[in-house]
C-alpha cells in the first residue's frame, strides 16, 4: 500500500511498534502489539492509543485526529514488517467495539484487491471463517502472508 504513513519505532523482535499520530488534536502516541496466542503461529494484533500513565494500549480511546487513513496505513505497515520476520504467522484482529470492527472492515474493503496480492484475508463469522468479501459484517479478521 503506497499511502502516507508514520515513522515506526520497534525492537528487534518486531512484536511491538510505536508511532505518533499528528493532527488537530496534537501528537498522540499509538501502539501496535502482536501477541502470541495459544495456537502455533497464531498472533493477536492489538492497536490503540498509548496511555500516558501506564504505557499500555488504550483500545477504547477515540482520537479523531483527522488522520485515520494514515494511521491505518501505518498499522498495515506493521503487519508487513511482522510477517517479513514471521512468514508463517496468522494475525487475528477485531475492534474493541462493533463500530471499530466496522471501520477495520471498511479499510480492508477499500484496499482489498491490493491486500490480496500479498495476503490471504479471511473474515470471521459466527459459524467459522470465510474468504473476505466486501459487504459482509464480520466479527474479526485473519490474515496470512502469501508465500512468494
Amino acid at each position: 500500500m503506497l499511502l502516507p504513513r508514520y515513522l515506526l519505532a520497534t525492537g528487534l523482535e518486531l512484536k511491538a511498534f510505536e508511532f505518533i499520530s499528528e493532527g488537530p488534536k496534537g501528537r498522540i502516541s499509538k501502539l501496535v502489539l502482536f501477541t502470541q496466542a495459544n495456537l502455533k503461529d497464531f498472533h493477536i494484533l492489538s492497536f490503540g492509543d498509548k496511555d500516558k500513565f501506564t504505557g499500555e494500549i488504550d483500545d477504547t480511546a477515540i482520537s479523531n485526529n483527522g488522520d485515520s487513513e494514515k494511521v491505518l496505513a501505518t498499522v498495515v505497515a506493521t503487519i508487513y514488517a511482522f510477517t517479513d520476520k514471521y512468514p508463517d504467522a496468522y494475525i487475528y484482529a477485531t475492534g474493541s467495539t462493533k463500530a471499530r470492527t466496522r471501520l477495520y472492515r471498511m479499510g480492508i474493503s477499500k484496499y482489498l484487491s491490493e491486500g490480496k496480492k500479498d495476503f490471504e484475508i479471511y473474515g470471521e463469522l459466527k459459524d467459522g471463517w470465510d474468504n473476505f468479501k466486501k459487504g459482509i459484517d464480520y466479527d474479526g479478521f485473519l490474515v496470512k502472508r502469501k508465500k512468494s
